[in-house]
């Protein structure tokens, strides 16, 4: 059987224990339904994306919709699904129906490539960005453990590093420089949910506390385990804030190379990632006692400030 043949075949009796709402339609929707469905996941699913977009242009919002139905149905696919030989299975399903999408498109039956291809057609997307995050996905659920901050930046490479590329991409920027910029970003923003998210993903058997760092730092897993706060746990969760904010601020520059309403979202999620890390330093970086929250004054003026640069970039 040849590739191509498989990717069309596949589908048919694909993404079997995956989430009911995520299940294969039986028939091909029209790309109208296909939009209204990503715009739906879009807007209910997270409601920090769907703020931040109401700042792009209208002519893009429908691309970025189907790049993060893309990115949030891959992600539940792996972390939603309880049994590790079932995720990777649906996670290569999916991958499957990524290059159908790419190879054979008017075979594709799942609304999320049905729209998707109307952007990766319309931007020019390169598959591998996709194909990098499912790589995360799927080494979710085997590696648990990172020995160093380089183990964790490499993670991102495939976690996170790609959705902020698609942005750029949909957006019409196609600069290496820029591109890098936005790496460092989105290194960070998935840095400070790790650190937010410490006693959480204890839970779920996941340790993303560098390994070398926690020796150093004379942290054991004991008193991860225990959620025993000590002077050098705070240490260390003092030392990685610091580390990332430095990583905030160095992304940061991007905000001046690209038009105002990009800068304007981008700025909404690298102050957000800030106001992560200024939650777990205003808690004394005790990570483990409960899980640092922005406050909804925090996100009023993070908001206000982006409607203000909007309205700023109308009048320009």
């Amino acid at each position: 059987m040849t590739p191509l043949v498989a990717a069309v075949v596949l589908p048919t009796a694909a993404l079997l224990g995956a989430p009911a709402e995520y299940a294969l339609p039986e028939t091909r929707p029209s790309l109208e339904k296909a939009k209204a469905w990503c715009r739906h996941l879009a807007t209910t699913h997270y409601e920090n994306f769907h703020v931040a977009t109401w700042f792009l242009p209208k002519r893009v919002r429908p691309h970025f919709e189907s790049v993060y139905a893309y990115c949030r149905v891959s992600d539940d696919l792996g972390d939603e699904v309880a049994d590790p030989e079932t995720a990777l299975r649906l996670l290569e399903e999916w991958g499957a129906m990524l290059d159908e999408c790419y190879d054979a498109p008017q075979h594709s039956r799942h609304p999320v490539f049905v729209a998707l291809h109307e952007t990766i057609a319309g931007c020019d997307l390169p598959r591998h960005l996709f194909h990098d995050l499912l790589a995360a996905f799927k080494l979710d659920q085997t590696k648990t453990r990172f020995e160093s901050l380089a183990d964790l930046e490499a993670y991102s490479h495939n976690s996170a590093n790609p959705v902020g590329r698609l942005v750029l991409l949909v957006s019409g920027y196609r600069d290496e420089h820029i591109a890098l910029l936005s790496d460092k970003i989105c290194t960070a923003l998935q840095l400070a949910n790790f650190w937010q998210d410490v006693v959480e993903d204890w839970q779920r058997g996941r340790q993303y506390l560098p390994a070398d760092l926690l020796h150093q730092f004379n942290v054991t897993h004991k008193d991860l385990a225990a959620r025993r706060f000590t002077p050098e746990f705070r240490a260390l969760m003092a030392h990685l804030v610091a580390y990332t904010r430095t990583m905030l601020r160095e992304g940061g520059a991007i905000s001046s190379m690209v038009d105002r309403e990009l800068s304007t979202t981008l700025d909404l999620f690298r102050k957000g990632g800030e106001s992560i890390l200024d939650a777990i330093a205003a808690q004394g970086y005790d990570t483990l006692k409960q899980r640092p929250q922005v406050s909804k004054t925090r996100k009023a003026k993070l908001l206000a400030g982006a409607v203000w640069g909007k309205v700023l970039g109308a009048r320009a």
